[in-house]
């Protein structure tokens, strides 16, 4: 387990090549680490999203148009809802409210509909943030919340415990990506964000051995997926003085690499 983002008994090695097991993006600080400290820095994700047939999805006998009220907690949640309505020929009503867990997801939602004539509700970040606007609606309204085979317990725990009329459908899933053209992943730096990403690594690459190998993880449960495979922790966030993961990476790096520049 590691210490402020140091493992017990670790020396620190010098880092030249980082895997973040997410898609690589168009403008990142990541880049800003990797030009300062010199880095080779790969990006793979580990996972990915796949729709739920229109054959599969019909045997739930679920109708979102039976609906009157939409709770997203994510824009793939927005993006398989529409995609489902769509091929299921599908017309929301106008009248149709929306719960959105974030304005981000909120803003998502203008790609599918006219904004203006919606009645969309939304959250900080969290579900219960949009306690007040659920149980206004609560007797008047029936929930649908489109979700992954992997669902949000947190969730479907509170909208179970303020005794909404609602359902969860799957809409989509979070499997595996396919690793096996990579043949290993000797990175002085693995970066992981989620449990599901640590499944994948095990299902790709059965046989994988920590040796110098350092895990960079963010989130308790991501930290817990690591530690029950009797892996050793040697960056970690969110902590109180480093709470985003490129925070983490640059503390550790300023040890392992020594480098004086500002």
């Amino acid at each position: 387990m590691a210490l402020n983002g140091k493992a017990v008994g670790e020396t620190y090695k010098k880092v030249k090549s980082i895997l973040i097991s997410q898609p690589k993006p168009e403008h990142s600080p990541y880049y800003n680490l990797e030009k300062k400290y010199g880095l080779q820095i790969d990006w793979q994700p580990f996972i990915h999203v796949e729709p739920v047939s229109i054959k599969e999805f019909r045997k739930t006998r679920i109708r979102p148009d039976e609906y009157s009220s939409i709770i997203f907690t994510s824009k793939n949640a927005i993006d398989h809802f529409f995609r489902i309505c769509e091929e299921m020929r599908i017309k929301m009503s106008q009248d149709t409210k929306y719960f959105c867990l974030s304005e981000a997801i909120a803003n998502y939602l203008q790609k599918f509909i006219v904004y203006r004539k919606r009645k969309v509700f939304t959250g900080k970040r969290k579900i219960e943030d949009l306690k007040p606007y659920l149980l206004k609606h609560k007797e008047a309204e029936k929930f649908l919340m489109p979700c992954s085979n992997l669902g949000s317990k947190a969730v479907s725990a509170f909208v179970t415990k303020l005794e909404l009329d609602w359902k969860d459908a799957m809409m989509y899933k979070t499997v595996s990506t396919d690793l096996s053209e990579y043949g290993d992943v000797t990175y002085d730096v693995l970066v992981f964000f989620s449990p599901l990403g640590i499944k994948s690594l095990y299902e790709n690459f059965p046989d994988f051995k920590q040796n110098e190998t350092r895990f960079a993880v963010y989130g308790k449960s991501t930290q817990k997926a690591v530690l029950d495979r009797g892996l050793t922790i040697n960056i970690e966030a969110p902590l109180p003085e480093t709470p985003s993961m490129t925070m983490a990476l640059e503390k550790y790096l300023q040890l392992s690499n020594n480098s004086k520049k500002e």
